[in-house]
């Protein structure tokens, strides 16, 4: 069963970012559409703390290269479904995602923000495309590995995909997209996902702290500086 999760929403739900995605089209004499979509200039993206980051509009033009085809895979393809269902506290995509057969169940916090459903339909995607073969048409390269390698190449580009919303498009704030996205531009995606999911990835986590024993530390210190609270995997241990 997925934790915390009431009445399903219906699936493939198209947030209001990936309409705009849809419709950004260079248009040429004409009329016609040619070439890839020119995106607006980035708008920073800034959290409560204060802290912004400034994405490259080459950064994000790659993006949509990529999230575009995706996205419309998942809302055309007949050979699979996503379902998002909405669940009362505040989770990161990992924590309530379900795959049985060709099915992928996903929650989403419910009243918070709408666009997030976007990212966390990738992340249930590209879960389900591996279990069904078909990795390479979304992710080509990926590794081939199981673990901890794949799934921080998916969760890496689930944050490409909410720098993309917050940039593109303005998409509302929330914060455990905040946390992935900000961890991964700052060079600490590894440190955000060893330190939130320990327990499911503790050789990588041992070997992470033998090469460097200060990296849990100054990672904790960057976290609360950017966030003004502990770094998930932490907290419960600091505030408990």
């Amino acid at each position: 069963m997925l934790p915390q999760l009431s009445t399903l929403l219906p699936p493939r739900r198209t947030m209001r970012w990936n309409i705009l995605a849809s419709g950004l089209l260079v248009v040429g004499v004409g009329g016609c559409a040619s070439g890839p979509a020119e995106l607006p200039e980035p708008r920073p993206l800034v959290i409560r703390s204060g802290a912004r980051l400034y994405p490259e509009k080459s950064r994000l033009q790659e993006i949509d290269s990529w999230f575009r085809p995706q996205m419309q895979n998942i809302e055309q393809d007949p050979s699979f479904w996503i379902m998002t269902a909405p669940r009362d506290t505040p989770a990161y995509p990992w924590e309530s995602l379900l795959i049985e057969g060709d099915t992928a169940h996903i929650g989403v916090e419910s009243g918070k923000s709408r666009e997030a459903e976007t990212a966390y339909q990738i992340y249930a995607h590209l879960h389900l495309m591996k279990e069904m073969g078909r990795l390479d048409e979304f992710l080509p390269g990926a590794p081939i590995a199981e673990g901890y390698p794949l799934e921080r190449a998916f969760l890496a580009r689930v944050s490409d995909v909410w720098l993309y919303g917050r940039g593109v498009f303005d998409a509302e704030a929330y914060e455990p997209l905040e946390e992935l996205v900000y961890s991964n531009e700052s060079g600490y995606l590894d440190a955000f996902l060893l330190t939130a999911r320990a327990d499911e990835y503790p050789e990588e986590r041992a070997r992470w702290l033998q090469e460097d024993p200060d990296a849990l530390e100054r990672y904790r210190q960057w976290f609360v500086e950017t966030f003004s609270r502990e770094p998930p995997g932490l907290r419960e241990e600091k505030n408990g």
